[in-house]
């Protein structure tokens, strides 16, 4: 590994891999693959899109060639719209085609719908291969790439369809986030921001003191890593803790509840991921307010962090009972009830199941 790299272990008791962050780490893809284990001759299926790989798809081959791997490099079209089975139709015909094997890899080169997938692709396939990571966009580097979590989008819901598949490997090289458009690069910082509210108060601080978190051009290149670096390092500790949300996993979801419904009711497109839980986030700490679990000023900190990094804050106006029908259809609904994480105080968050139909009205009428 190179001497500037930055490396997070992530110690599963069955699945251990390691998160490598570094600047030009793209062109050490083969090299790590040798480290941990991968045997020249390897067939490698690469998934992209083709504004990711108009970039970076030839570094990444030539990494793997001059490793003596058998890469192949497969292009689907870009965005959450095409996150549903027609595409894993064809990563499967492509790993068919390129005869992978058991012992064989895919690799996820691109933003989290490329990701998630891949990694679904490669649980699937021959009843499951590896995968390895390489995210190119902020939201996937600190949250989807990590984890395991896998699957397509349903036309009732965001992710319904899935597996837990983890990877042999997360390479993250910041400069690919030089050729990201501003829009997806916001929507990143609203997971960075996630992680500052569910566990990491000094990030939070850190990110309030910035004159600008909404233009890469104004972050300097050591913020930009740490920022990075704090936001994998809690994904990761969270998912050593808990493999499969059964428990504190579900910390993640924090503002994901409220930002599915507002993906699903839009239209997948209408609003990015990390937009969407932006709007979610605020939304959830005005009902934490509410019930009095955290004080106005902190819901207003919050709203103004979310505002600094140039994402939107207020709500959609969207039908009160085609939401709470979206929410009955959500994957953390037990036994006919909700979950909804809300924040205690900045850096600390709690599980609640017991939220009512008349409390998210009043509390999203007050918000339109």
């Amino acid at each position: 590994m190179n001497k500037d790299n930055f490396q997070i272990k992530v110690p599963l008791t069955n699945n251990p891999y390691e998160i490598i962050i570094g600047k030009n780490s793209l062109e050490d893809i083969g090299m790590e693959l040798r480290k941990i284990g991968f045997k020249e001759g390897l067939k490698i299926l690469v998934v992209s899109n083709k504004e990711v790989s108009d970039h970076y798809g030839d570094c990444i081959i030539q990494s793997l060639v001059k490793s003596k791997y058998n890469p192949k490099l497969l292009i689907l079209k870009a965005g959450e719209k095409h996150k549903n089975q027609y595409s894993i139709d064809l990563i499967h015909d492509a790993a068919y085609e390129a005869r992978l094997e058991r012992g064989s890899l895919m690799i996820a080169l691109g933003g989290g719908v490329i990701g998630d997938m891949t990694g679904f692709a490669a649980a699937t396939w021959l009843r499951g291969i590896h995968v390895v990571q390489i995210p190119t966009t902020l939201l996937a580097m600190v949250d989807a790439s990590i984890g395991g979590k896998t699957g397509i989008n349903h036309s009732k819901g965001k992710n319904l369809i899935g597996a837990f598949h983890q990877p042999k490997l997360v390479l993250i090289d910041p400069k690919t986030l030089f050729t990201l458009p501003s829009r997806e690069f916001k929507a990143g910082m609203a997971e960075i921001i996630k992680y500052a509210i569910i566990s990491d108060v000094e990030l939070f601080e850190l990110l309030e003191r910035q004159d600008n978190i909404s233009d890469l051009s104004k972050i300097n290149e050591k913020l930009l890593i740490e920022i990075i670096k704090r936001s994998a390092k809690s994904k990761a500790e969270i998912v050593v803790q808990d493999e499969k949300e059964s428990g504190v996993r579900a910390f993640l979801n924090y503002g994901h509840t409220f930002g599915h419904v507002i993906e699903n009711l839009c239209g997948y497109g209408k609003w990015l991921h990390g937009e969407a839980v932006a709007m979610g986030m605020v939304a959830v700490g005005q009902l934490a307010v509410k019930r009095g679990l955290w004080k106005e000023i902190e819901a207003q900190r919050q709203k103004q962090l979310i505002e600094k990094a140039g994402l939107p804050s207020m709500w959609p106006g969207l039908d009160i009972e085609s939401v709470l029908s979206s929410l009955q259809g959500d994957k953390k609904v037990k036994n006919g009830k909700v979950s909804f994480v809300m924040p205690l105080k900045i850096g600390q968050v709690k599980l609640f199941n017991n939220i009512s139909n008349q409390e998210i009205d009043e509390c999203l009428q007050k918000l339109s």
